[in-house]
């Protein structure tokens, strides 16, 4: 779990805590490990999950039940959420969104205002950059 040692920032209700290891801001509910990097300008919301070695940077948002973990990033302005997981050396950038139950991992990388859901999966060294949306199946 994220250390609280700074004072709350309440935004819409919710108590946030900037996080020891990169100063952005983490939702009270959410959890950050000591060892993940959270920037300032990024917010990881609701119940969401950022573990291990994972970078949540620029102004990047983590929310809803998503899990963002081992050494992938999401950047820029790119969302993770719903039950979204990221996984691996995957890079999340651009306008991009990951949501539903989709997964990305292995080192794909997905930019631009490509929106990956449903229960697609893209993986492997799979790269979608552009403006597409990939809803079904497995990408790799």
């Amino acid at each position: 779990m994220t250390e609280r040692v700074e004072e709350a920032k309440i935004l819409a209700g919710v108590k946030y805590y900037p996080h020891k290891n990169g100063g952005g801001l983490v939702a009270e509910t959410a959890q950050v490990a000591e060892t993940a990097y959270v920037g300032p300008g990024a917010m990881v919301m609701e119940r969401a999950k950022v573990l291990d070695r994972a970078r949540v940077y620029d102004s990047a948002r983590v929310a809803g039940e998503a899990v963002v973990s081992e050494e992938a990033e999401v950047a820029e302005n790119a969302r993770v959420f719903g039950k979204a997981r990221v996984f691996g050396r995957a890079r999340i950038y651009g306008e991009a969104r990951i949501h539903g139950e989709a997964k990305v991992y292995g080192e794909a990388r997905v930019g631009g205002t490509v929106e990956i859901c449903g229960k697609a999966e893209v993986f492997g060294k799979t790269r979608y950059e552009g403006n597409m949306l990939v809803a079904i199946g497995r990408h790799g």
